[in-house]
């Protein structure tokens, strides 16, 4: 019987480190995420800008090509 209780001490102490160790991952995977939606955000304002100059080229090309 001492060798089954050892045992469930064993057990109940990789138990113990397995849920440190997973709460230590879910709160390195919630560190990425702000950053990965930091990250996006900033790709937004590139997307926002790019579209702004878009009509801008054109228009100056239709311009240029007017002026020409």
């Amino acid at each position: 019987m001492d060798g089954n209780r050892e045992a469930l001490l064993k057990l109940e102490a990789h138990e113990r480190e397995c849920a440190a160790r997973m709460e230590n991952i879910q709160d390195k995977l919630g560190v990425v995420d702000k950053r990965l939606d930091m990250g996006m955000d900033k790709f937004k304002n590139i997307e926002r800008l790019l579209w702004l100059l878009y009509p801008l080229i054109l228009g100056l090309d239709i311009i240029g090509q007017k002026l020409i």
